[in-house]
């Protein structure tokens, strides 16, 4: 039987890479959170672009998962601003033209995604 202390994990990911989620469904947080942490990454979250600044100030992330819109705010500026600092950014969408992104974000993922493509996503881009 394989346990988890079993697992091949890359150097990044056994040095607990940060990332953080930027949602405002907290169901999705949780989601994220889960499926991230099962794979040995350090997760933090913010439900308001506010919070994600505050976070972002608090502590760089590896990279960001930002949700297109948060309590009906454009994340556009955030985006930007994530980008300028070269933090790796994928942009997750339910409404957005998934083509508008393309060119700004490291990744676009369209909602609803499977976990897997999520924790993919952290992999090609903190390790």
């Amino acid at each position: 039987m394989l346990l988890a202390e079993d697992r091949i994990r890359s150097p990044a990911v056994a040095q607990q890479a940060s990332v953080l989620v930027v949602e405002d469904d907290a169901s999705l947080r949780l989601l994220a959170r889960v499926n991230l942490e099962l794979e040995q990454f350090s997760v933090r979250e913010a439900g308001t672009l506010e919070e994600a600044r505050a976070a972002v100030a608090a502590e760089r992330p590896a990279m960001v998962f930002l949700d297109v819109h948060l309590h009906g705010e454009a994340s556009d500026l955030l985006l930007d601003e994530l980008r300028r600092a070269g933090i790796p950014v994928v942009v997750v969408t339910g409404t957005a033209d998934v083509a508008q992104y393309r060119d700004r974000a490291d990744q676009v993922l369209g909602k609803p995604f499977e976990p897997s493509a999520l924790v993919a996503a952290a992999r090609r881009f903190v390790g």
